[in-house]
């Protein structure tokens, strides 16, 4: 299944496995984050309410998306690593500003534009993203 965008004209099998690997450990990861952020607004749901729930879902939501668009941008890259380093580094350099600009914008979105409880945000974006690197880690 290569795309012909390796140095010899098409991926090797290794690194179509270690492509495929890279997704699938991501993918469990994310799963986990899903977890976690749907277990934080069940823990604010049953202390506070529905509203600190969705709150925390929201938060959840932020370290999810970040964590998505990271492998989209891993993944892109290493398919244009064969053919390209330098541009592939800068594929992953342009994907860390994105979103270190977009996670600001959404936690913006939420806490003054839909008036979100900012402890939930927060507590639902923190135990999410602690889970994200405890995955990248044991990965």
């Amino acid at each position: 299944m290569g795309l012909g965008l390796g140095s010899s004209g098409g991926n090797t099998p290794g690194e179509e496995g270690a492509a495929h690997e890279v997704t699938r450990q991501t993918r469990s990861i994310i799963g986990v984050q899903f977890v976690v952020g749907v277990l934080v607004a069940a823990g604010f749901a049953a202390a506070k309410g529905m509203w600190d729930a969705q709150s925390a879902l929201y938060g959840a939501f932020i370290s999810v998306f970040a964590a998505v668009m990271l492998r989209r941008g891993v993944q892109r890259a290493s398919l244009i690593a064969g053919q390209d380093p330098k541009t592939a580094m800068l594929t992953l350099y342009m994907g860390a500003v994105v979103r270190f600009v977009l996670v600001p914008i959404l936690f913006g979105v939420g806490l003054a534009g839909l008036k979100l409880s900012p402890l939930p945000v927060i507590v639902g974006f923190g135990l999410t993203q602690l889970a994200y690197l405890v995955g990248m880690r044991r990965a």
